[in-house]
């Protein structure tokens, strides 16, 4: 009996290990506007392709796009699943940003611009099989003024 528990409790271990390891937010995403809500309007993108790598412990982060104004959008960051603050280089409305996984399919992230207003917290899930990737975020602008977005991106 005790050997039986034993082999169970060490296969429940390796599948808890694998499932916190795997990263179901990896791949190419871009940005669905049609399905995007920001509050207030009007939305402040008018396009954007999000680009998340596998990184020892976490993962890289590559955004493109523009804004609404015309602005392109060229940020990056490298960050591990350990929810310290880590620097976002590029043309970002925030430059730190602190993730943790909840598990394959769920992100939460705390973002922040040093010296500025804008301050956020994110969730991201993973949803429809792997095909779509909701971030809903939470916190105010670089204005000030409180927002709240729900950005919808397809994988490509």
């Amino acid at each position: 009996m005790r050997t039986v528990l034993t082999k169970a409790l060490i296969a429940l271990a390796i599948t808890t290990i694998g499932a916190l390891g795997a990263d179901n937010t990896i791949g190419t995403w871009k940005l669905s506007a049609e399905k995007s809500k920001y509050t207030p309007a009007p939305m402040p993108v008018k396009s954007l392709t999000v680009t998340r790598e596998a990184s020892d412990g976490g993962v890289k982060v590559t955004t493109t796009g523009e804004q609404a104004d015309a602005t392109p959008i060229n940020a990056s960051y490298t960050a591990k699943y350990d929810g310290k603050d880590v620097q976002v280089t590029g043309n970002s409305p925030y430059d730190t940003i602190a993730i943790k996984q909840v598990n394959a399919d769920t992100l939460t992230d705390a973002r922040k611009k040093t010296g500025g207003k804008y301050q956020a917290t994110s969730r991201i899930v993973i949803s429809n099989g792997g095909k779509t990737m909701t971030t809903t975020t939470k916190g105010t602008n670089a204005e000030g003024k409180t927002f709240t977005s729900t950005f919808v991106f397809d994988k490509q």
